[in-house]
């Protein structure tokens, strides 16, 4: 065995030549690799006893992709594609050996060998698309050569990893390996195609398929239908359905041209870099400074939930997903079974849809147990309260839960914006209690924001985080204010929304607005979806605001088929004109002089109050990062990855320029534009909030 440089060595078996790279911890394609795989294949092709070459990796995978540190960067070494032009034009067979993950540039590689092996576990893919991205390496190209246009298609535009088996269904690896026996199976694969003779397959040759394609728009067309709701303000699907056409249209070399023309486009816009900030700070959310490594995580083996409504459904559905077994608590047999029924229902919907077996709704209803005894949660490693948002109901449910929890229990709330100091302090182990404020509907969305209160321990803390990942949500701590950190926010474009419609906008201007930027719903389409009537009182009602006024009129949204709109049978909303009439009154009424409202008014109204107010949260130390406010966004609330949540969007429109705006405004319109003390610190002395 001989050393190439620091990742690479390269030895013999006989005849054939094994080249191996190991670059922890994902073989990524940065300068010292491609370095060894050139020098490593030159070497190879100079020595006259080799017949052919073998790629394999150490560690857990093979080449996983680029190495995304070093876009940007200077280029260091040979470029990937003399690399992979060296690979391909080897006078020797190169077969590349994967276990692991081949993915994105790392497939690219694989693709430019003349035979690829794989162990049953591997998955290959190109996920570029997931960093706002495009295979630039000429995966669009080679890819539909391989497995067909309409897979090439999916493959590019979902970013999904192909497990080996499919791999080999579809073309993309020519044998498959025994699990542990990559190394000897790709050796014997070798000398098969030495001993047989086989052609040096180049994949930049092969024309059938993308042929078969030309003059058949209709490819094109369907998929692009198939694919637009998901892909809606993305760029990256675009272009890389535009690179597929380059290649069914084009000759090879043509098509790399344009592949690496719309690659530039993408690498260097706002949209990617969104996208790859959105990638790293996802990882970076789940460190908690203060907390080491080394912090007891406690058991959460048994879950005890109180509140079989929606919410508590839904919590406890997560749980059961991955075979923890939940007691789930009501105060009545009628509500119980009522909250039972519907996770069963729930259960059954996705099934029918496929997603999972009618195996799978027996197995994860069994586990969900239902009793109308608090003390049935007696022996539970994790208790979550999921009750209505009243202080007082809460209080008095953590008083019981003090009693009868086995010490070391974890108590949870599921406020969305209550003072959760103010509920520890109702017990004698405040260190043992959190908030964990799941988002409706809790069996879908991803985000968790775990609210540290100021005496729940680290351990607490740990192993919130350790069971938040467990269930596949991502988490975020943040601290104990009102709203936390998402609802807080929210709360800054509520307020601008609802004024905006006062003084000339209509509600669905302002959805549509909001819809445009790139949000799955405006602020009035989701208050219908939600209910008007959430925390209004018909025996309260003043008709004061204009919700009391939507309310009294009995439009509580989507259930009563109206609200702000008005609904068909499908629960498709159209604006309404007596929606209309109602809030011109109202402002008449209260004489707001109505005017026209802009789409740049209603984004700048609706956006920069909710950047001002990350500023306050990240002065107060409510959120530990700008990262970690942009993740609670983007998880929970919908805002489009491609703009990087508020934070993010803040420094592409500048800080300055948000400052220079609240401070107009606040001379205007007052207190509620008075700009954060932070981000006048951060303009002024020129701090980068991401390091």
């Amino acid at each position: 065995m001989t050393s190439i440089n620091d990742v690479t060595t390269i030895e013999k078996d006989g005849n054939i030549s094994i080249i191996t790279l190991n670059s922890p911890p994902v073989n990524a394609l940065s300068a010292p690799v491609r370095e060894g795989l050139h020098k490593g294949i030159t070497e190879a092709r100079n020595d006259g006893e080799s017949e052919a070459i073998i790629i394999i990796c150490e560690g857990r995978t093979f080449i996983a992709g680029a190495d995304i540190s070093e876009f940007g960067q200077e280029p260091k070494g040979p470029s990937l594609f003399e690399v992979q032009e060296f690979i391909e034009d080897s006078n020797k067979p190169v077969i590349a050996a994967i276990h692991g993950t081949a993915l994105g540039g790392g497939l690219e590689v694989a693709l430019t060998c003349h035979y690829r092996i794989a162990v049953p576990s591997a998955k290959c893919g190109l996920p570029e698309v997931n960093l706002g991205l495009l295979p630039g390496a000429g995966g669009t190209q080679r890819l539909p050569r391989v497995v067909g246009v309409e897979k090439a298609l999916q493959m590019v535009t979902s970013g999904q990893h192909i497990p080996a088996k499919q791999c080999l269904e579809m073309g993309l690896v020519d044998e498959i390996a025994a699990e542990d026996g990559l190394r000897e199976g790709s050796i014997n694969f070798a000398k098969k195609i030495v001993s047989e003779n086989r052609p040096l397959v180049k994949i930049s040759e092969m024309n059938d398929k993308v042929e078969a394609a030309r003059g058949n728009e209709n490819i094109f067309t369907d998929f692009r239908a198939s694919i637009a709701r998901r892909a809606r303000g993305f760029l990256a699907p675009e272009y890389n359905i535009q690179c597929i056409e380059a290649a069914v249209n084009n000759s090879f070399d043509e098509g790399i041209k344009i592949e690496r023309k719309l690659f530039m486009e993408l690498v260097t816009g706002t949209q990617s870099a969104a996208q790859r900030y959105a990638f790293f700070a996802q990882r970076q959310v789940a460190k908690i400074p203060d907390i080491e490594p080394d912090t007891e995580i406690k058991p959460f083996s048994s879950i005890g939930v109180i509140g079989a409504g929606t919410m508590g459904g839904g919590i406890s559905m997560n749980f059961a997903n991955v075979g923890i077994p939940v007691t789930i608590i009501e105060q009545s047999q009628e509500n119980l079974d009522k909250g039972l029924g519907i996770i069963r229902k729930n259960y059954e919907n996705t099934a029918n849809k496929g997603r999972i077996t009618f195996e799978d709704v027996e197995k994860r209803t069994n586990l969900i147990k239902g009793s109308t005894d608090i003390n049935d949660l007696s022996n539970c490693d994790l208790i979550i309260e999921a009750v209505f948002e009243n202080m007082d109901l809460k209080k008095d449910i953590f008083k019981t839960l003090d009693n009868i929890a086995k010490k070391g229990a974890i108590l949870a709330t599921n406020t969305s914006a209550l003072d959760v100091n103010e509920i520890a302090a109702q017990t004698s182990r405040p260190e043992d209690v959190i908030g964990l404020h799941f988002f409706s509907p809790a069996n879908v969305m991803r985000l968790l924001e775990i609210v540290r209160g100021e005496k729940t321990s680290k351990s607490v803390v740990a192993t919130s985080m350790k069971m938040a990942k467990s269930i596949g949500k991502v988490a975020a701590v943040v601290g104990v204010c009102p709203g936390f950190v998402g609802n807080r926010i929210l709360a800054q474009r509520q307020r601008e929304a609802n004024k905006l419609i006062l003084e000339g906008a209509m509600p669905w201007e302002v959805d549509d607005a909001l819809f445009d930027f790139g949000f799955p719903m405006g602020p009035f389409a989701m208050s219908d979806l939600a209910g008007l009537d959430i925390g209004w009182d018909e025996d309260l009602s003043t008709g004061d605001t204009l919700r009391d006024k939507l309310c009294e009129a009995g439009r509580l949204g989507q259930k009563t088929g109206k609200g702000f709109y008005i609904y068909d049978e499908k629960r498709n909303k159209s604006p309404d004109t007596e929606v209309e009439k109602l809030i011109i009154e109202f402002s008449e009424k209260h004489q707001i002089k109505r005017r026209e409202i802009s789409k740049e008014e209603i984004l700048e109204r609706c956006l920069y109050p909710m950047i001002n107010e990350g500023f306050k949260i990240l002065e107060e130390g409510m959120a530990i990062r700008a990262s970690d406010i942009d993740i609670v966004w983007i998880n929970g609330y919908g805002w489009p990855m491609y703009e990087g949540g508020p934070m993010f969007y803040g420094q592409l429109i500048g800080y300055d320029k948000i400052l220079k705006w609240h401070k107009e405004m606040e001379e205007k319109f007052g207190s509620d534009f008075s700009p954060s003390p932070y981000l006048e610190k951060v303009v002024n002395e020129k701090i980068n909030l991401f390091g």
